[in-house]
């Protein structure tokens, strides 16, 4: 059976006239609105959803969001594609946005449809859309509403579906644990070096035992006695990537940019490709390793990345490099250290840029570290544990994903079974990561 987008599903998009400036956002209301930041690949991201008034909700009826509604970004990154799983709120898109709804549930499964606007069927279809001429940053509703979709019947949809499904719930599993696992981490953190109550030589937190206290004028507070403060290049070495501008090509290596560092990962998938020339050259003045810690420094500044992928065939542009690799002692540390206390305060006086903000590496590399080797020590075998098990999940998360990547077109045309699916996503769920 095909379905035609077009004549047998929902779709809707914010009429032009009608789109919001961003001064027509609200601090707070009661009426949400989804805009091309805050849907991601695969969710909508509600702590980065804006707020609206009431009048601007009710001027759309077309677009108010039920539950299920599948939503398509058509500006910028086009194609990204997230479901409204939940509903808090009464809540509408911005124009970049398409709203897809299934209305024939009957024939056709709406995870099933979700499913496959997330597979390379539909990359596909967008790459085919712009080389028949249309604007390469803009997917218009003529173009899509012509999309097809081969199904099978509904019960064999349904069955393909929850398989996939199953392998999303798996990984937003593995990330909200690993959530847990870091503010676990952060918490001790804190209490050892920012409220400096580690465990003194009797086992008693140290400063609220009345260990002794000394004023440091770097930090500008008071720290234990006998610590010490240098600039974090005095203890690793700390780059940036390129600062070229490399031609981009259709199949290479990848080029990652600070819009491309995520926490969770990095977004390979909307990340141009540069030349193996290029590669090499960026490389020999910033290259990669294991290990290592990676960090934005445009746009969105400040987040933090500790590489442990198992292939290295990308280079960096618009990042910081923390060769923490070179001294694996204090990576996670350094880690926290990058994301903690100590790194906002200090962002909060280096960060240059009126409408571009952005923090040079001259500024990276004098960034204020606490230094105590013992607790330093201390701190990273308590917290070994959970640092590993941390790394366990977010590997087995980039097992999965490729998986449901690799899955998700082989089932859909037929060429894997669900049985076939089932052994191998058994395979991983029962892998073991091994440490040394």
């Amino acid at each position: 059976m095909k379905v035609n987008v077009g004549n047998d599903l929902y779709l809707k998009g914010r009429i032009g006239w009608k789109g919001l400036s961003k001064s027509e956002y609200l601090d707070k209301s009661q009426y949400r609105i989804i805009n091309g930041y805050s849907l991601k690949d695969g969710y909508v991201d509600w702590k980065i959803a804006g707020f609206i008034s009431e009048e601007r909700y009710e001027e759309s009826p077309e677009i108010k969001l039920e539950i299920n509604d599948i939503l398509i970004s058509k500006d910028g990154t086009i194609g990204k594609v997230g479901i409204v799983r939940k509903l808090e709120l009464p809540s509408t898109v911005a124009s970049g946005i398409f709203v897809l709804r299934n209305i024939i549930e009957d024939k056709l499964d709406t995870e099933y449809l979700f499913q496959f606007l997330k597979s390379s069927n539909f990359k596909n279809f967008i790459n085919r859309v712009k080389a028949e001429g249309s604007t390469i940053n803009h997917l218009y509703q003529r173009d899509l509403i012509r999309l097809e979709i081969d199904v099978p019947y509904i019960k064999e949809q349904k069955r393909i579906s929850k398989i996939l499904k199953d392998i999303d719930d798996k990984i937003e599993v593995n990330n909200k644990i690993n959530q847990e696992l870091e503010a676990l981490a952060k918490t001790i953190y804190d209490y050892w070096f920012v409220q400096f109550d580690f465990p003194d030589a009797n086992g008693k937190p140290y400063k609220s035992s009345g260990g002794k206290m000394v004023y440091n004028t770097e930090l500008k507070r008071e720290i234990p006695e006998g610590w010490e403060v240098e600039k974090i290049n005095e203890v690793i070495e700390v780059k940036d990537g390129t600062h070229d501008s490399p031609k981009y090509i259709e199949n290479g290596y990848k080029l990652i940019t600070s819009k491309h560092l995520k926490e969770g990962g990095l977004d390979f998938e909307n990340a141009n490709s540069i030349s193996e020339v290029d590669y090499i050259n960026i490389n020999k003045r910033s290259r990669v390793d294991c290990g290592d810690i990676l960090f934005s420094m445009i746009g969105n500044i400040g987040t933090v990345y500790k590489v442990e992928d198992e292939t290295m065939d990308f280079a960096i542009k618009n990042v910081a490099l923390y060769k923490t690799s070179d001294n694996p002692s204090l990576k996670n540390y350094i880690y926290m250290s990058l994301k903690g206390y100590y790194m906002e305060a200090y962002m909060a006086n280096v960060i240059s840029g009126s409408i571009q903000k952005f923090i040079g590496l001259g500024s990276l590399r004098k960034m204020p570290l606490l230094l105590n080797d013992e607790i330093i020590a201390a701190y990273t075998n308590k917290t070994k544990h959970i640092f590993r098990q941390k790394t366990n999940l977010k590997k087995q998360n980039q097992k999965l994903a490729a998986l449901r990547d690799w899955l998700l077109p082989m089932l859909m045309n037929g060429q894997v079974t669900v049985g076939e699916a089932k052994a191998q996503l058994g395979m991983v769920a029962e892998e073991n990561v091994k440490y040394e």
